[in-house]
């Protein structure tokens, strides 16, 4: 293990626990972005649709479990801390917890597998705005690097996709789908390059030869330019086609938040569901013991930090809500 850390910080995006925390959340998300009221409202509703409470949150709880206890039982023996972006618990006070407890030095992992600005920079600017806040004395934290490529993530993705193709008798078209994001933010980034780059490896484990890289989860202006295509204009695609059987593989996250369980699981469900297609959506990898066990292999690795280079901050976007 890297010397001179004594805890591990798990960060993430955060989400609402209830329904009187969908507007202050979003508000959260949204202060100082380009970003409508109509479409808050709009994304608002996605979380009623679930009774006002994101997934994501007790995905974290799980996945802290789950790493806890591998770490009591194989070390190295370091507490793991929890802070979000936009939602209680916020990074801050996670910080101000730490600086308390005695920690001067922490891993930071983030719960996001690629380079991209809201993905990897951001939490980074999240980091040095949290230690401003908490003041002298705050935690040092190093940033552990993206894993988009790593053996643990392919092996799982790859799992959970053969897992799905099971349900049909023939290998049907695999969609590999990631959250869209502007083009001018896409383009200061390597996130692309990391998205092919994980669905290749998986396509290539499975031995497959019909699939695709698709977007979901758009949320600016028309006029805006983003990612392509969305994954509904995709399944409307594959109809026109005659095609009538896919597997959803959301490689781009790595648990079943709400952005999983509405764009795929409601919407696009939904959508083939009236085009006459069958659908099967593979599992992200959660708590799945190898992904769990990456975590574990990242805290003792060689390479501690997230190398600043690897997404210069993007011009001014909208960006998308969760």
């Amino acid at each position: 293990m890297p010397t001179g850390y004594d805890a591990v910080l798990v960060l993430s995006f955060g989400g609402p626990e209830k329904t009187e925390d969908v507007i202050p959340f979003l508000e959260n998300v949204l202060r100082g972005r380009n970003v409508p009221r109509e479409r808050m409202l709009e994304v608002a509703e996605h979380y009623y649709h679930f009774g006002g409470k994101s997934p994501i949150n007790e995905q974290n709880r799980e996945l802290i479990a789950a790493l806890r206890k591998l770490l009591d039982t194989e070390g190295p023996p370091l507490p793991i801390y929890w802070g979000n972006r936009n939602w209680h618990p916020f990074l801050s006070d996670t910080l101000r917890q730490m600086r308390a407890d005695g920690i001067r030095r922490a891993l930071g992992f983030v719960t996001s597998a690629y380079s991209s600005y809201s993905g990897c920079r951001q939490y980074r600017e999240d980091i040095a705005r949290a230690q401003a806040d908490v003041g002298e004395g705050a935690p040092e934290v190093a940033k552990l690097p993206q894993f988009s490529a790593h053996p643990s993530f392919i092996n799982v993705n790859a799992e959970n996709v053969r897992k799905a193709i099971g349900e049909f008798a023939a290998i049907p078209h695999v969609a590999f789908t990631a959250h869209s994001v502007p083009l001018a933010m896409a383009k200061t980034s390597r996130y692309v390059e990391q998205l092919e780059q994980t669905a290749t490896l998986v396509a290539s484990r499975l031995g497959l030869k019909d699939w695709k890289l698709v977007y979901q989860s758009r949320s600016g202006p028309p006029t805006q330019p983003w990612l392509e295509p969305d994954i509904g204009d995709h399944i409307r695609a594959l109809h026109d086609e005659g095609r009538r059987e896919l597997v959803i593989a959301p490689i781009g996250f790595i648990s079943d938040h709400l952005e999983v369980l509405y764009d795929l699981d409601t919407e696009a469900a939904a959508l083939c569901e009236k085009l006459g297609m069958r659908m099967a959506r593979a599992k992200t990898a959660g708590t799945h013991p190898e992904f769990i066990r990456m975590i574990r292999d990242l805290i003792l690795g060689d390479i501690q930090v997230c190398l600043p280079d690897c997404c210069p901050p993007p011009q001014r976007v909208t960006v998308s809500v969760r």
